[in-house]
């Protein structure tokens, strides 16, 4: 038997990339500044060249991967994430060139949870979490009043009971 279970289409906050953006700023700056501190290093007590050498190509690796990941993830992933929520399934896609399409049948939905680190409270978004015996899903980058609201309608179709929803504050 064959189901017709179509594409989702529900976006994530273009404010997703914003939160993104900072954190992997702040990742890839402490990274820098590592690196920074043991070239200083090498230089001052005189370490072998070739750590010098070695300390340049890091830079040089990291450079490029704060490029990439400040300036075109962040888009690229908002860009092609996409959730659907209905009775029989919660949907998620994502992906360009290696497309990601999970079906979680609500039946197998045991808990849904919504977190919100600090960075994503400046922009009020959320995360939405959703487990399975197995595993676990993230629907990320959803705004305060429709995460609440997904929360709640992911709960009702699942019949998870009061007790088994749960509200986190951590994370980014």
């Amino acid at each position: 038997m064959y189901l017709n279970i179509e594409e989702p289409t529900e976006r994530i906050s273009t404010d997703a990339v914003k939160v993104w953006r900072i954190s992997n700023s702040l990742g890839h700056l402490l990274a820098l500044i590592i690196i920074a501190i043991l070239g200083f290093f090498s230089n001052m007590f005189g370490w072998f060249d070739w750590i010098n050498i070695v300390l340049y190509i890091i830079g040089g690796l990291a450079i490029l991967s704060a490029v990439f990941s400040i300036v075109i993830e962040p888009i690229y992933l908002q860009r092609t994430w996409r959730y659907q929520i209905d009775q029989q399934f919660v949907q998620l896609k994502h992906g360009k060139w290696q497309v990601k399409h999970t079906l979680i049948p609500m039946e197998k939905v045991e808990y849904v949870r919504s977190e919100q680190g600090p960075l994503m409270r400046m922009f009020n978004l959320y995360k939405i979490e959703i487990g399975t015996t197995t595993s676990n899903h993230v629907i990320p980058g959803i705004p305060s009043e429709e995460a609440k609201l997904l929360k709640a309608q992911i709960a009702t179709y699942a019949k998870i009971q009061d007790s088994d929803l749960v509200e986190g504050e951590t994370g980014a």
